[in-house]
């Protein structure tokens, strides 16, 4: 599932054709994606301005000039994909059709914007700009960990009296949003913290290194235009390239990239997901 760097790369692709920009047209070809699309949504959609587009976790959110925002979750192995207007240094042609193109919107501008989604674990939902946040797939999470929320204090106040691992901990939305299986691991790695570590003991030291490696790491993987692995494309159908610097996921085995180290990669599995990490560099 796309991680917010995936999600903010997407939104950064397709900031420049829709923001500004009127929707001419809206065209579903279903009525659901993991949910049934909201009553009327195409006509709600049509003729509206995209006055900004915006992320929130791993969600985009574009905020429409008639007092409604359209939420987008990419669910799997969603795409939104870009054609008919230049995007970073190519015009794509449109596209056929294809089987799993669920929602087009045309732009006024030429552009043309295609959800592809072939799980449909994907979803879209119009709601109320005013008080958006308090959508029930919005409402609980925690802060974003590249904004002014996210920092030691709060972190360590997030953690404290916690009796699980510290890698439960970070995967839980509602301590800190967006971060996802691939991401934490390489932030632990980076910190230098097991994944096993109770979250309730972290000390200081070791939640300052936490904070800058979440931080670091996610600022790493958006300049690469995120992490493909299966589906995930860029809103110019670009792969993303951070896949290629990992330094524990999916690497079990492999010998640790800290200098002087070279232990083997290790795999457990966590709640019933993969974690890897380095048994000698993190404690």
């Amino acid at each position: 599932m796309p991680e917010l760097p995936e999600v903010e790369t997407v939104r950064r692709g397709l900031a420049p054709v829709m923001e500004g920009q009127v929707i001419a047209r809206a065209t579903l070809n279903r009525a659901d994606l993991r949910w049934p699309f909201p009553p009327g949504m195409a006509e709600r959609l049509g003729g509206a301005r995209v006055l900004a587009l915006r992320r929130r976790s791993k969600y985009l959110l574009a905020d429409l000039d008639r007092g409604e925002t359209l939420l987008v979750h990419l669910g799997m192995s969603g795409r939104m994909l870009v054609s008919g207007a230049l995007v970073g240094q190519f015009v794509h042609d449109h596209p056929a059709p294809e089987k799993h193109d669920h929602v087009i919107l045309d732009m006024a501008g030429g552009a043309r914007i295609t959800f592809n989604d072939p799980r449909r674990f994907g979803a879209m939902d119009l709601m109320a700009t005013a008080g958006a946040e308090a959508h029930p797939l919005l409402a609980k999470l925690g802060p974003e960990p590249l904004g002014n929320g996210f920092h030691e204090a709060y972190l360590a106040a997030a953690l404290a009296g916690r009796r699980m691992p510290i890698k439960a901990a970070l995967l839980d939305q509602r301590i800190v949003a967006g971060l996802g299986n691939i991401y934490v691991c390489e932030a632990l790695y980076r910190a230098g913290i097991s994944p096993r570590r109770q979250a309730g003991n972290l000390g200081a030291r070791r939640i300052a290194r936490l904070v800058a490696a979440i931080r670091a790491v996610l600022r790493d993987a958006i300049a690469a235009g995120g992490s493909s692995l299966r589906d995930y494309r860029q809103a110019d159908g670009e792969l993303g390239y951070f896949q290629h610097a990992f330094d524990v996921y999916g690497r079990e085995g492999a010998p640790c990239r800290t200098p002087a180290c070279e232990a083997p990669i290790t795999r457990i599995v966590q709640s019933a997901r993969s974690s890897f990490y380095c048994p000698r560099c993190q404690r």
